[in-house]
């Protein structure tokens, strides 16, 4: 029998496998809880000898100050979704955003649109038979590790072996590292507020008995979920899931038993959460991570029964158009997955596309507006919401016009912006 130990690998340290970057090369980097944390501070320490190194990936997780100034000439990230350490950069000189639904980025890479020279990926250690898992993010990663020329693989024995289609195989990784370092960690159930948590009873209300849940990054989707005990025979079919699933798969409320695609299964692109969850997910046959294009391919989603996707946004118009990835110009985050399960969800028969914001900012701003700020992004079109959420009640946007429309959406806004809501409702449907 095949016995691939630690002993009998050749790792190399850092520095050494990183040298197989060079200048002009475009290196993708796995992300969210499995960010190549080491290997990446590694990197960027040749700064001094590297030169336009283009750095590609979606969401990346720790101290990482990809916009500092010394790496300038260096280094540019090409962001396909923007996260805390690389939005300076990507908002400056130092890199951009390439605006890309998550189910089409593996596109990008077999296509040859951003073709890979390495990728520096995040691993579990070696089984049996020389295979590591991709572990917490298969997403876009097992895409990009399919037609790098090169793969450098960060190893570690905290990272989770999880099933699904993430597997590589030792044969297929030009350098490996051990690095035994803590993966990062999130919380969604801290910081929640009143208004949060009275959202989540909203959407909670709208998820029916045997429905396939997708749910989106954040504090509401963990409190839609702590709302769910009393359900039945939910299921996850979802880009990505955290902690809040646990004890209701603990307690039977998931269960995936009405899925009509992976009976029994929790489906996901990546994982993140704390280190409960990795514990959670490590060797569990009932986990499965999947490539992004399959996860969030519409025609596959829409085949679960009573599909609801729950994401959020950071404003919507009076007509119904969600701004989920700036801030006027300002790029904070990206597309992601949010338009795939919507239109999933609206397709699949007594599907649920919802989108769930809090009625204001942190400074008091109204989230509903008349307008989208100059140069916001459209993530999600009038076309295609359907539900509307705040913590002053939900809403259904479909078959409505722009007039019925624009009266409803004042009823979700906070009241100490709904005079000003309905000037400009009296402004635009005077006739």
């Amino acid at each position: 029998m095949l016995n691939y130990s630690k002993k009998s690998i050749q790792f190399v340290a850092a520095e050494e496998a990183v040298s197989i970057v060079k200048s002009g090369n475009r290196v993708f980097m796995q992300g969210s809880a499995a960010t190549p944390i080491a290997l990446l501070h590694t990197l960027l320490g040749r700064y001094k000898e590297l030169r336009d190194v283009e750095l590609v990936g979606i969401s990346t997780y720790g101290d990482i100050d990809f916009g500092n100034i010394k790496y300038k000439e260096s280094f540019y990230i090409n962001s396909l979704f923007v996260s805390t350490n690389t939005r300076f950069a990507v908002n400056n000189s130092q890199g951009e955003y390439v605006p890309v639904f998550m189910s089409e980025i593996s596109r990008l890479f077999k296509e040859n649109y951003l073709p890979i020279d390495v990728a520096i990926i995040h691993v579990s250690p070696p089984d049996a038979h020389g295979f590591c898992s991709l572990g917490t993010s298969v997403d876009i990663a097992r895409a990009a590790t399919e037609v790098a020329k090169k793969v450098i693989a960060q190893v570690n024995p905290n990272m989770p072996r999880v099933h699904g289609s993430g597997f590589i195989h030792i044969s297929k990784i030009d350098a490996m590292v051990w690095v035994e370092d803590a993966l990062p960690e999130v919380d969604y159930s801290k910081g929640s507020n009143d208004a949060a948590k009275q959202i989540g009873k909203n959407v909670a209300e709208l998820v029916e008995d045997g429905a396939t849940l997708q749910l989106g990054i954040g504090t509401i989707p963990d409190l839609v979920l702590k709302n769910l005990s009393s359900h039945k025979n939910l299921g996850i079919h979802s880009e990505m899931f955290s902690d809040g699933i646990i004890p209701l798969v603990e307690s039977g409320v998931i269960n995936n038993s009405l899925k009509k695609l992976h009976h029994g299964k929790l489906i996901t692109g990546f994982i993140v959460g704390t280190r409960k969850l990795y514990d959670f997910v490590n060797d569990n046959p009932m986990v499965n991570a999947l490539d992004i294009s399959y996860v969030n391919d519409v025609s596959i989603i829409r085949q679960n029964p009573k599909a609801t996707s729950i994401n959020s946004a950071i404003e919507i118009d009076l007509t119904g158009q969600v701004c989920a990835d700036s801030i006027g110009t300002y790029q904070y985050s990206g597309i992601g997955g949010q338009m795939d399960f919507i239109r999933g969800a609206a397709l699949s028969e007594r599907g649920k596309p919802i989108i769930a914001l809090p009625s204001i900012t942190n400074k008091g701003e109204s989230r509903i507006v008349a307008n989208l700020k100059a140069g916001a992004g459209v993530v999600t079109t009038r076309g295609h919401i359907h539900w509307v959420v705040t913590e002053y009640g939900a809403i259904n946007l479909f078959g409505k016009n722009i007039e019925q429309r624009a009266r409803e959406m004042i009823k979700l806004a906070h009241p100490n912006h709904r005079e000003s809501l309905e000037k400009s409702y009296n402004e635009r449907f005077k006739k």
